[in-house]
């Protein structure tokens, strides 16, 4: 306490002798976390973040530099601020829990500056009591009425050398292995190569956001950015020897500026989650309540589903996305060369129809469906080749759309731009209605290679307003976006229900072809309290056939096979795969009636343990059933754990069937050995469990 005390003593003594006195602060609804916003002598924006009377982020300046513009650093007085506070309660039409609580106190200060321009600006700041977000917003004014942004200068100055968790800020992609080093021993600048994509774009010794920091005392740490529309993408450049962040906006190489807006406008918001543990970091609701409200109503025409489709095969090289056609003066043809090996026929995709509709699965994707993918990557004259409504030969849409309509099955539609973004916008009317005409109601697009046009880059603000732009335009045809190859999710699906899910980080996918070994157990451990902070992922979980030596001898997933059942909980997204192939699926009942039973769209969740980067333990509670699903992974460190049950409802059995790694089983030397038990439990149930090293625990919960 007296230390304590004495730390007060010497901030306030800080603040009187170097800033100008008009310092403003606001607490958060419990009073545990605390915002002070201020100015230097000099009239230079800062802001101090407290928690329980401790420092959280020091004295961080805050401003902006233009292009022919003075940048907004100092010479600012505060001509009027505002408090208020905010308790609402909201639904999700579909998420990880129905009722939401956003309750939050607000400041807000209006900034000009004293020289004869007098230009304005804003800043609010949100507290929570999980976190803090705030932005800066450009008001309309005389002498100001648009900005040429070079650079946002947004500090956030930390009080100790976390453990910090992070992938560099590639301004092109997300599919990087997660480093665990120290604040201090970032190293984000060295050579990074994409298994597939080759050399990738770090321009500064930055990390890419949500990164999560793990603190001595437990105090953990997430930053991240909300509502990102019509901005460049956020990454964070590190100070090593200061143990700082500070915004490094992604750029272009077609102008010499990163955002071009007109007045009035607003930034997103800057977030920062601020929890005493890690499954609390899970549970907040910070980056979906610093969105606004549905635009869209009603989005009931969006089903949540579990899918299968034709994608693994392709990855394993049993089939390809390719029909063999030749490009014959200017248009794709079937010139009777035809290879054999395409996955997506209407045989093929049949047959994943009739599995889905035996195994209460809703949906089939169905990839390499539309002409143009003998010259999607790789060619840089790659624009106007898709054809986003054409299907190739061996393709019937007719047939098959109308054979999933009498099973009960929905196809997704699959838009592969090959990030030749001109070709995909003057056809996507064209797409959206030929979807609308078939009564598809979901689209995976991605977005793989590098932009065209020339000199833009996946999270930059051109690309920032594609992505968004195809979805709001989607929802106008009742089509919902799932996207490959994305902007980072910040939330947007509050406002934009339509936008369920993305990637955005490494998937699957690369246990099937990387050089590096894939994925290793610790991955999903990690995505778990740093990218699934920001919203839904599509990892596409559900292998069974982990060593698939019959197709790729070098190549594996590395989990156990109950550790891919338990995905189905730990890894959020309303659209959930059963990735694997139909006759790995046929040839494992047991642990097939998991994905037949498990739900995709929740009332409630409880994140029950956690650490990150080690092991994380979550129950979901399916919102047409009640029933509730627990999921358990563990990085390559067996461990055991105990699940306390006092979730479930009062007065209530239930019959549990428990899916769990075996007494020999491993990641590595022994992936499928899995054990099935069924028990009664209530709400008074404590049980202990063993995860194997890589492992997973899955349970199935039903009212009896």
């Amino acid at each position: 306490m007296k230390g304590r005390f004495l730390l007060i003593v010497i901030c306030v003594i800080f603040i009187f002798s170097c800033h100008d006195g008009q310092n403003k602060e606001v607490f958060s609804p419990k009073n545990n976390l605390s915002v002070e916003f201020g100015l230097t002598k000099n009239g230079q924006p800062f802001y101090i973040i407290w928690k329980d009377f401790e420092t959280v982020i020091d004295t961080s300046y805050l401003g902006f530099d233009f292009e022919n513009a003075t940048s907004f650093l100092d010479n600012f007085e505060i001509v009027n601020s505002s408090t208020k506070n905010f308790n609402e309660t909201w639904q999700m039409p579909w998420g990880e829990q129905l009722d939401v609580v956003n309750n939050y106190n607000e400041l807000r200060v209006e900034l000009q500056e004293k020289s004869d321009l007098k230009r304005k600006l804003n800043i609010v700041f949100k507290v929570y009591n999980d976190g803090v977000g705030f932005r800066y917003e450009f008001p309309k004014q005389d002498n100001f009425s648009e900005v040429f942004i070079t650079e946002e200068n947004t500090e956030f100055n930390l009080t100790e050398d976390y453990k910090t968790f992070w992938i560099p800020g590639d301004w092109d992609i997300y599919e990087h292995l997660y480093s665990t080093t120290k604040l201090s021993e970032i190293d984000a600048s060295v050579n990074r190569n994409h298994p597939s994509l080759g050399q990738t774009y770090i321009p500064e010794n930055a990390v890419n956001t949500p990164v999560t920091l793990v603190g001595k005392n437990g105090i953990h740490l997430s930053f991240h950015e909300a509502a990102l529309l019509d901005y460049a993408g956020m990454t964070l450049k590190v100070d090593t020897d200061k143990l700082s962040f500070k915004s490094n906006l992604v750029g272009s190489r077609n102008t010499t500026y990163k955002v071009k807006r007109t007045l009035p406008f607003h930034t997103p918001w800057r977030t920062i989650q601020i929890t005493e543990n890690a499954p609390d970091l899970i549970q907040s609701n910070l980056i979906v309540n610093l969105n606004e409200p549905n635009k869209l109503g009603d989005v009931s025409w969006f089903t949540p589903m579990k899918y299968t489709g034709v994608w693994w095969e392709m990855h394993l090289d049993k089939s390809s996305w390719d029909y063999g056609m030749e490009m014959v003066d200017g248009k794709w043809t079937d010139t009777g060369k035809a290879h054999g090996k395409h996955g997506a026929t209407t045989e093929n995709v049949k047959n994943f129809i009739d599995f889905s509709a035996k195994n209460n699965i809703g949906g089939v994707l169905v990839e390499g469906w539309n002409t143009g993918w003998e010259r999607w990557i790789g060619f840089e004259d790659r624009e106007g080749v898709f054809d986003f409504v054409t299907p190739y030969p061996d393709y019937n849409l007719e047939e098959v759309t109308a054979y999933a309509k009498e099973k009960g099955v929905e196809i997704i539609m699959h838009h592969e731009t090959s990030a030749a973004t001109a070709t995909y916008e003057k056809q996507l009317d064209a797409a959206y209605s030929l979807m609308q005409k078939y009564g598809m109601h979901a689209v995976k697009s991605g977005y793989v290679g590098k932009i065209l046009p020339k000199g833009e880059y996946h999270h930059g603000q051109y690309m920032v307003n594609q992505y968004n732009n195809a979805a709001i335009k989607a929802a106008k045809y009742q089509v919902a976006v799932n996207a490959h190859e994305p902007i980072k999710a910040t939330g947007l699906r509050r406002t934009y229900p339509n936008i369920i899910s993305r990637e955005g980080l490494r998937g699957q996918e690369f246990n099937a072809w990387s050089s590096d070994g894939g994925n290793p157990p610790e991955h999903l451990p990690i995505v778990a309290f740093t990218r699934m902070l920001a919203g839904p992922i599509d990892y596409t979980p559900g292998i069974f056939n982990i060593k698939f030596d019959e197709f790729k001898k070098e190549n594996q997933v590395n989990t156990t096979l109950a550790h891919q059942l338990a995905l189905y909980v730990v890894i959020y997204s309303p659209v959930q795969m059963a990735a694997d192939l139909v006759e790995h699926y046929e040839a494992n009942p047991k642990p097939l009636q998991f994905i037949k039973d498990v739900g995709v769209d929740w009332s409630e969740t409880k994140v029950l343990n956690g650490e990150v980067g080690e092991f994380v333990t979550i129950a979901r509670k399916e919102r047409t059933t009640e029933n509730w699903f627990l999921g358990s992974i563990t990085d390559e460190i067996s461990r055991e754990i105990e699940v306390d049950f006092s979730f479930l409802d009062e007065n209530t059995t239930y019959e549990a069937k428990i899916y769990k790694d075996g007494k020999n089983a491993h990641w590595d030397k022994n992936p499928l050995e899995i054990e099935f038990e069924t028990i009664e439990i209530t709400k008074n149930s404590k049980l202990k469990f063993y995860l194997a090293e890589g492992g997973g625990l899955a349970i199935s919960m039903k009212k009896n």
